[in-house]
């Protein structure tokens, strides 16, 4: 792994984003995913979908990771400046900083003209749950909360794998979290299937969702918003989440903001019973979406930073 590859895959997120237009990796996993569901459903009844998902699992990961080696391996083995270059990119697909923020900001703008229906539209491109009914405040909510989750999921977590494992820790990291996010659901369809990838995703995602939610609070201090709160929150609502990881980060979001997020909502059209987080200090607005991606920006700058020193520290040592 070169760190360097890290930071300059970080760097195009920021600049480029993703790159819609261009084939990407995780629409070959999850089109991968989709071709074993529709096999194993085929295969496996009841159940025994939970073995069927295990294999999904298993090939999925087996064959990102091992695809990812070989290009890479092939890569430095031919110069190691071409091997930085495939890596850097590679590490660059895996991020999604500079994307969460442009989708969330569409709502932000929707929201300020007015325009409920285009709000609505815009906030259905990034959360699960039905957005059909969602009023003014649930639409703002529901932007909020997805920034805050997938300022780990989509951002941090992948940063905490390729500093550790390079990009093909980023693309295990990322199959894992497009299976769970694909076959991840609690409804009578995926209640088996979907198992073992959220169990996987939980367990991959216990340590940097705490780590991000840690470098959030000091990025609440930076970015001038509620830092106390946002440690306070924290502390209070930080398992107040079926999923053991999605609290944290929101809890951290909702505390710095000083607005309530959580509760009810629907998915394919029922209703989910969601503790709340946070509390209503301030009443929640289309500017709470501005301030949580200068949330999320900071708390990937810090990750970023923060893993690349340790990483040099590391290799100074190793001399």
């Amino acid at each position: 792994m070169n760190v360097i590859s890290v930071a300059a895959g970080f760097l195009l997120d920021i600049i480029i984003g993703d790159p819609y237009k261009l084939p990407h990796p995780i629409r070959w996993i999850g089109s991968f995913i989709s071709f074993q569901e529709r096999a194993v459903r085929r295969i496996f009844k009841g159940k025994a979908l939970i073995l069927g998902g295990a294999l999904i699992t298993l090939l999925t990961v087996c064959a990102s990771a091992g695809i990812a080696f070989a290009l890479l391996y092939a890569a430095y083995s031919i110069n190691i400046f071409l091997g930085i270059a495939a890596e850097s990119i590679v590490c660059f697909y895996m991020l999604a900083l500079k994307s969460l923020k442009k989708e969330s900001m569409a709502v932000y703008k929707a929201l300020n003209k007015e325009d409920i229906e285009e709000a609505r539209c815009a906030v259905s491109k990034i959360v699960g749950r039905d957005t059909q009914s969602l009023d003014r405040k649930g639409i703002i909510k529901a932007a909020v909360e997805t920034i805050a989750e997938n300022t780990s999921d989509g951002v941090t977590a992948p940063l905490f794998y390729m500093l550790i494992f390079g990009g093909v820790g980023g693309v295990v990291y990322k199959a894992i979290n497009t299976l769970d996010s694909m076959l991840g659901y609690k409804d009578e369809k995926y209640i088996y299937i979907g198992r073992i990838p959220a169990r996987l995703d939980d367990i991959v995602n216990f340590i940097p969702s705490r780590l991000t939610a840690l470098i959030m609070i000091a990025a609440a201090f930076i970015t001038g918003c509620n830092g106390r709160n946002a440690a306070r929150i924290f502390l209070r609502d930080r398992n107040n989440h079926k999923s053991p990881n999605s609290a944290q980060t929101e809890a951290v979001c909702a505390g710095a903001l000083g607005v309530k997020l959580g509760g009810d909502a629907y998915y394919f059209g029922k209703l989910c019973h969601k503790p709340e987080i946070g509390d209503d200090i301030n009443e929640i607005s289309p500017e709470d979406i501005p301030r949580a991606n200068r949330l999320s920006y900071t708390s990937a700058f810090l990750t970023i930073t923060i893993g690349v020193c340790i990483r040099l520290v590391i290799l100074w040592l190793k001399r």
